[in-house]
């Protein structure tokens, strides 16, 4: 594991009319480096999406977590109460497939901005809701690799509403690792074999990773389910991702 050392900061990334708060972290030394976009859970860009961009830093990659509750909550950082989870699913069902695709491109064309990055060498990672989101910005040209962990309702749902996203696998351009949980109650194994069986169908490289007494959000180390085990083999499978297609 590298450590490397990093600097963060908060930075406005321009869409039109739009400023996009967003959390950038890189390594503080000079070079020219991959990029990762870290997408959010419902819960904002709170302390568990900075620290992971945070620890993507560290690895040598420069990475920006964008709210994608611009519009209608600037600001919005959440808990993991059940109150929190109502409000951050209030916003959730306030963002579209559009506007959010909209939002990635912004945060492409902002990295491709930055002196320190190789703008052919774009990753993303999303969590919960944003594990649903990276699997449909994984239909972007830009995005050369997607890290989903346990994304809800891919193939029966969109952000805004149409036809769900999995209708739309064929457009994945790049490898896609999707991480769930087999104890999650979210997210039942149909849903995991229905999105592994028409990665399977389009050829999209791809693998699908279930892990055995994993919940929901097992990744992150502030919620109660989070599962060391679990998260440690993921993260390893992450940056496997990353450095073959991102760095290679």
């Amino acid at each position: 594991m590298t450590n490397t050392e990093i600097r963060t900061s908060y930075v406005k990334v321009g869409n039109g009319d739009l400023q996009i708060d967003a959390y950038l972290a890189e390594p503080a030394s000079e070079g020219s480096f991959p990029a990762v976009i870290v997408i959010q859970e419902i819960f904002g860009v709170n302390i568990h999406i900075r620290e992971t961009t945070e620890k993507l830093a560290k690895e040598g990659y420069v990475a920006i977590a964008p709210t994608l509750f611009q519009r209608t909550a600037p600001g919005f950082e959440g808990g993991y109460t059940p109150e929190d989870v109502q409000q951050g699913r209030k916003y959730k069902e306030q963002t579209t497939a559009e506007e959010i695709l909209s939002d990635i491109k912004a945060a492409i064309a902002y990295l491709r901005s930055l002196p320190n990055v190789n703008g052919d060498a774009i990753g993303s990672i999303g969590f919960c809701f944003g594990g649903h989101v990276v699997y449909l910005a994984a239909t972007l040209p830009d995005i050369k690799a997607t890290a989903s962990f346990y994304g809800g309702g891919i193939p029966t749902s969109t952000p805004g509403g149409g036809e769900p996203t999995i209708t739309r696998t064929s457009e994945i351009k790049g490898p896609i690792y999707a991480f769930f949980g087999t104890e999650d109650k979210g997210i039942p194994l149909k849903d995991t074999e229905q999105i592994e069986a028409e990665l399977k169908k389009h050829l999209i490289p791809h693998a699908i990773f279930r892990y055995v007494g994993a919940e929901h959000g097992f990744f992150c180390d502030h919620r109660a389910s989070y599962n060391l085990e679990a998260a440690t083999d993921a993260w390893q499978k992450v940056l496997e991702l990353f450095q073959k297609n991102l760095q290679s």
